[in-house]
């Protein structure tokens, strides 16, 4: 049974006293000055006593109270800067008790860029290039396929302009018929950016226009006995039906970010639709952490705070729709609207369209969800059952997995994967570039890689694993354990699992301390966790290794010499052509090359003529 008020670790009630009755933001500390939560309030003194009460607090929220030991506050003059010093205090402390949005990308948009023969390209980022922007897109999936519908419909290119200017004869893109071959074609100017015209209308959402569009001037080409033409109207026209036919749906107008969410006791979706000039971009998902049971309103006004203003540049629109009504919903209007620079509405009402999209949104909100929990349920069958075959008192908080990927010894790297009972925590993963020479030694390692970990893990207890999983059989299982023997931590079970005849997943071996076999069926589930948590460290593991080899074997001897760095390297590759031309060459021949200096050119000359 749980207690119904904290435990009180610090005078408390000399510090509430001291309170303003203005707003402003305050910071919940623990005994070790770790932020745990930040939150922002109309009155900090009615809020932050709201904490205190001797009962009716949810049991997240008393947790948290039993670990605060300090509570410092902000007072400010507007609901708005309380507003966006929240957000930051978030971003920079990152309290594991707060709504964490980890979405810290900029969206992708589309490019028109300012030449001749505009290019159109995937953007991220500052808006620094000329030309004109269409988005944002969801994803940047979402936007390379619209990039390939306007390639097919209107033959535009996407080549970088170096590429363009430099091309003497068309490239596979205009041999597939996908660009115009404006590069070495003789395309004319006025006919592209006709083109370029009609991909705009495409972007902003006006398709019946331009299918209209495109009809009368099949008409017009045939009336005019021009065959040739009127047939690759008629075909742009196909193309584009089949395209409206898969895209989302379409509207006439409007341009708004639509948000709803959905809830299941601790399990929280939030989704949302990002529509531009009345055509969908599409959508993206998320899936935040209550930590502190907050109702729906509350967790989605979290959410958006942090979404507009947690840093990130976004791409703001005139409306923002919600599917319920959200906890301070003026306040947060008014910052957007301070945000943009112009006037945004927030609000979770609407009628025709608007009201379309909100019902879309709360029935796409709540079949993720249950998506979702569907998944987590699966995860969590597969944790309880292995805590049975294991006999363990509680179900695994947390396993780590260990793999070694190599070529012959070369480029060894070691990887470290994560799960939690929620599945993979990729923030946690880690790899180890093995400093020691090992040559293909896979025992020395694996040991090298958990030394350095656990060396590192061992100050804190709280962050080492409940269960430790090596990839292989009992030799490296037993080195493992010499190496936790020797760093004095035995509070981790480690398992090993090696594969089995034909490397067949139903026959791979699980191995416990002792060198002894621990016996599960095919099918079981527990094995089945086992084996994607040994998967996934190997793909983490592999992955690395390509990267390192690949960057080593780029080195070249230029590389080794002080005082060449990237740019001389490229104007000495520019200049002679290969690395044995620059060899071959004499001081004088050296010095020519610009960037390099006389000093420089007899050091160079002199690496490669010694003795």
């Amino acid at each position: 049974m749980v207690d119904d008020a904290p435990d009180r670790s610090f005078d408390y009630e000399s510090m509430l006293q001291s309170l303003p009755t203005k707003c402003g933001v305050y910071r919940m500390l623990d005994a070790n000055g770790k932020v745990l939560y930040v939150g922002k309030a109309r009155n900090l003194k009615a809020r932050v006593s709201s904490y205190f009460r001797s009962g009716g607090l949810a049991t997240k929220t008393i947790a948290l109270m039993n670990k605060t030991c300090d509570v410092q506050v902000t007072a400010l003059q507007s609901e708005v800067e309380a507003l966006i010093l929240e957000q930051t205090f978030i971003k920079s402390e990152r309290p594991p008790y707060n709504v964490i949005l980890r979405d810290d990308k900029s969206y992708p948009f589309i490019l028109f860029s300012d030449h001749d023969y505009p290019r159109i390209s995937l953007h991220r980022g500052a808006k620094r290039h000329k030309g004109e922007y269409f988005g944002p897109y969801p994803s940047a999936k979402a936007t390379r396929d619209t990039i390939q519908i306007l390639q097919k419909l209107f033959k535009l290119r996407t080549c970088d302009d170096t590429f363009f200017k430099n091309r003497t004869r068309p490239c596979l893109q205009y041999q597939i018929n996908r660009c115009s071959g404006s590069c070495v074609m003789d395309v004319d100017k006025v006919e592209y950016q006709a083109d370029l015209r009609l991909a705009e209308m495409f972007l902003r959402g006006k398709s019946e226009d331009l299918l209209n569009e495109f009809k009368e001037e099949m008409n017009k080409a045939s009336a005019e006995l021009e065959f040739e033409r009127a047939a690759k109207l008629r075909d742009q026209i196909r193309d584009l039906v089949r395209v409206q036919q898969s895209q989302y749906v379409e509207t006439s107008t409007g341009s708004a970010d639509v948000f709803g969410i959905a809830s299941s006791g601790r399990y929280v979706c939030v989704q949302g639709m990002f529509i531009r000039d009345g055509r969908m971009l599409g959508h993206r998902t998320w899936y935040p952490r209550n930590e502190l049971s907050q109702d729906d309103h509350e967790m989605l006004a979290a959410f958006l705070a942090q979404y507009y203003f947690g840093g990130v540049t976004r791409d703001l629109p005139r409306e923002v729709l919600t599917s319920i009504p959200i906890e301070d919903e003026h306040t947060v209007e008014q910052a957007l609207t301070d945000l943009a620079h112009h006037r945004i509405v927030l609000s979770s009402h609407g009628i025709t369209q608007r009201a379309r999209w909100l019902k879309l949104i709360r029935e796409n909100s709540a079949l993720a969800l249950s998506t979702y929990m569907a998944k987590r349920k699966n995860v969590f069958e597969r944790y309880a059952e292995l805590q049975d075959v294991l006999e363990l008192d509680e179900v695994p908080q947390r396993m780590e997995c260990f793999d070694i990927s190599h070529s012959q010894g070369e480029a060894t790297v070691a990887s470290c994967v994560v799960f939690d009972n929620e599945g993979p925590v990729s923030s946690d993963y880690r790899r180890f570039n093995i400093k020691a020479r090992v040559g293909g030694d896979d025992y020395a390692a694996m040991a090298e890689a958990v030394e350095r970990h656990y060396t590192r893990l061992k100050s804190n207890e709280a962050n080492l694993p409940d269960i430790l999983l090596i990839d292989g059989g009992r030799g490296q299982l037993n080195r493992v354990l010499e190496v936790l023997a020797e760093l004095q931590i035995d509070s981790i079970m480690v398992l090993g699992i090696s594969k089995g005849e034909g490397r067949r997943p139903e026959y791979d071996t699980v191995w416990i301390a002792g060198n002894t076999k621990l016996e599960l069926p095919p099918n079981s589930a527990a094995l089945h966790l086992l084996q994607q948590l040994r998967d996934e460290a190997h793909r983490f593991a592999i992955t690395g290794h390509r990267n390192r080899r690949q960057k080593q074997r780029r080195r070249s001897e230029i590389d080794e010499i002080e005082g060449v760095g990237p740019k001389r390297k490229r104007e000495l590759l520019t200049h002679f052509g290969s690395v044995a031309a620059i060899k071959g060459a004499s001081a004088e021949e050296l010095e020519k090359v610009p960037g390099i200096s006389t000093k420089l050119a007899q050091e160079i000359y002199g690496i490669f003529h010694d003795g």
